[in-house]
């Protein structure tokens, strides 16, 4: 069996993607001494490498790459060897314009980026297992190999390819998933608009059409993509398992919400061997250090609460936004730490050394053009050894408190056209409830709605369209098991077939929720409602509200204006040992925290010490011990309150009471006993 953490590394990851063939090989010397002052213990290479590595078909070189690895090797530095699929060389697509994947409207790409590929083509496929097949044989027992890297971020920028060979092969998808046409006919209502199919020959992807496509026909499509990449990732990685055993294989996933919403992650979980994430900030105004903790949690989901490791990210700026800043002092360290601190084994980065040509060379990188007199060498060395300090933290667990569901099944669902309102914005409501949470100091799980949730006292739907009766009966017994529950609008609505369910709304969770709703009323724009609570709270929503009507539940809060006026805004239903919330409009960030802590204090969450908003404090715990993170991002000092003495590990300090965190800066502390 392939080990889950690289082979090899006995320190936490700290390194980048290096590419060393941008560069003549009289830099080389001079990037693995710099990489030695800089502590760096692992590199991904060869990700883009295919054109050099096979520069013409069936014509391999690999004497540069064996002296890049010799060289690695040599100065003790691990390697996460890359399968160079994301970019076939150009002599390929010459060959076979057909692996260019073609757009809906039938328009095919070119050859002049990265990652245009029909991963439904048997000439990409037969060729992407050559190279597989190659680069393991030669390299499968090489003792500078730590793991196998397979692609490049999958979905990214393209996943899903409308041409004839796709067309075929989603039909033989669609007759492995349903046996028959008639299952298809079902699944998808094509009774509605006389779309029925005879033979599967007759269906087609859902391209340009002109208006609404069938939303379950366009759905299968999202997860017939989403299956046909992982195929081609089982295939690397069973060659990779095959000839090189037992090295852990994996992809670089990008669970950000804000960078990629074509991939089902938990699917993709269960078939790599060590979870790894790329991570950039966006910078839209939003609070970046809290979509950094949000991803990172939902990276460790994914991993089923195993330790993981952040495969990308950036040491300043990025170059691919319309606007993109350079990152604070102290804020690389701030952002690595916190991954760090949520799960991950280490931090690594796009790229050692930047480039000087190409689309990324204003992308920041851990060796500057400046070179060594930067500000961000400098950081990067100091991160290198606080890195360092820290390996006491490998193969410990992040402690979470509460759990919310997600589902990139429904999203993908919600997504589809004629939607109630395209205000409503399943994404939107995640990184709101998220937010709330985080500035209680809660630590968030992510999970499937069908997954065990008995671990935790507090579960938070922010945004569930699609919802199987499976799900809403694994709610229901985690209610009445003493769970408490608080779910947003819009959910439950559909199965997983984009089928309203039987009934009134909202399907499964009627019974769990103890009521019904009789019609949505979604608001117009910049519209807001009032709503009131029994002390005489006023709160307010907008962009939705429904008629509820409770069978069970009680009103905790009521629409004053509107449409929905008298009627329930806020219900609480006890069913069985637990209480179940329920919101049928968008609470803003004051209205959901006014919600969470009522539904905090039905499940009796242990409340956290009373902290400055961002800082932030994490646990992970293990063999080796307990350790607390605590992150300050604010300008001010911050004191973190300890329940026992500890050891400071960036400093040495010994602490007691309480934590001292300067501001800026991050204090991890392993707590004695």
């Amino acid at each position: 069996m392939p080990e889950t953490t690289p082979r090899g590394l006995t320190r936490l990851a700290f390194g980048g993607d290096y590419n060393p063939e941008q560069w003549p090989e009289s830099v080389w010397q001079e990037d693995v001494r710099l990489m030695r002052e800089a502590g760096v213990t692992m590199v991904s290479v060869g990700i883009f490498s295919w054109a050099l590595l096979e520069p013409s078909p069936g014509v391999y070189d690999f004497g540069w790459m064996d002296r890049l690895l010799a060289l690695l090797h040599e100065n003790g530095i691990r390697v996460d060897l890359g399968t160079p699929t994301v970019c076939p060389p150009v002599w390929f697509y010459r060959a076979h314009p057909e692996a260019l994947p073609v757009t809906p409207e039938g328009v095919r790409h070119e050859f002049g980026s990265r990652a245009a590929i029909c991963h439904s083509n048997v000439d990409y496929r037969a060729a992407a297992a050559t190279i597989t097949t190659k680069l393991a044989e030669r390299y499968g027992d090489h003792p500078a190999l730590a793991m196998w890297h397979v692609h490049n971020e999958y979905g990214v920028p393209v996943s899903a390819c409308y041409c004839d060979s796709c067309a075929a092969h989603f039909r033989r998808w669609l007759e492995s998933a349903y046996g028959t046409v008639d299952a298809v006919n079902e699944a998808w209502g094509t009774a509605f608009w006389g779309q029925r199919y005879t033979d599967f020959a007759q269906i087609n992807p859902p391209r340009l059409t002109p208006t609404a496509v069938n939303p379950a026909q366009a759905l299968d499509y999202k997860r017939f993509a989403d299956a046909t990449m992982r195929e081609n990732f089982r295939m690397e990685r069973d060659i990779l398992h095959r000839l090189s055993p037992g090295v852990p294989v994996t992809t670089n996933f990008m669970t950000a919400l804000s960078q990629c919403d074509s991939v089902d992650y938990w699917a993709w979980g269960r078939e790599v061997d060590i979870v790894t994430n790329d991570h950039y900030l966006i910078t839209d105004g939003r609070r970046t250090h809290v979509n950094l903790a949000m991803a990172a949690d939902i990276t460790r989901s994914v991993a089923q609460g195993a330790p993981w490791l952040l495969l990308e990210h950036s040491t300043s700026g990025v170059n691919w936004q319309p606007r993109n800043p350079a990152k604070a002092p102290g804020q690389m360290a701030r952002n690595s730490l916190t991954h760090v601190a949520r799960g991950s084994e280490g931090a690594m980065y796009f790229q050692w050394r930047q480039s000087r040509r190409g689309a990324e060379k204003f992308h920041s990188a851990m060796l500057p053009h400046g070179g060594t007199g930067t500000r961000v060498w400098r950081e990067v060395v100091e991160l290198g050894a606080a890195l360092d300090s820290l390996s006491g933290v490998r193969g410990t667990r992040t402690q979470a408190d509460v759990a919310m569901l997600w589902d990139w099944h429904s999203w993908w669902a919600q997504t589809l056209d004629w939607r109630p309102s395209e205000d409503h914005d399943a994404r939107e409501r995640a990184d709101a409830f998220y937010e709330v949470l985080y500035d209680r100091h809660l630590t968030v799980d992510f999970a499937h709605p069908e997954a065990d949730l008995s671990a935790y006292r507090l579960v938070v739907v922010p945004a569930l369209y699609l919802m199987t009766e499976a799900a809403g009966r694994n709610l229901r017994r985690y209610v009445e098991g003493g769970g408490t529950l608080v779910v947003s609008y819009f959910s439950g609505i559909v199965d997983e077939h984009d089928a309203v369910h039987e009934g009134a709304y909202p399907g499964p969770l009627r019974d769990v929720l103890g009521l019904t709703i009789e019609e949505f009323s979604p608001l117009l724009q910049d519209q807001l409602v009032r709503i009131t609570g029994p002390d005489g709270s006023e709160l307010s929503g907008d962009v939705w509200t429904e008629f509820v009507v409770p069978r069970g539940a009680e009103t905790v809060w009521t629409y004053e204006d509107g449409l929905v006026a008298s009627h329930p805004a806020v219900t609480r239903h006890r069913l069985g040992e637990g209480t179940a919330w329920y919101v049928s409009t968008r609470l803003g960030a004051g209205g959901l925290d006014a919600l969470l802590a009522c539904a905090i204090e039905d499940a009796q969450v242990a409340p956290r010490v009373d902290l400055p908003r961002d800082v932030e404090v994490v646990r992970r715990s293990g063999e080796s011990g307990t350790y607390l993170f605590a992150v300050n991002h604010t300008a001010s000092d911050a004191k973190v309150p300890l329940e026992a003495p500890a050891t400071e590990l960036l400093t040495g300090e010994r602490a007691a009471g309480r934590l001292e965190v300067p501001a800026g800066a991050v204090r991890v502390v392993r707590l004695d006993g």
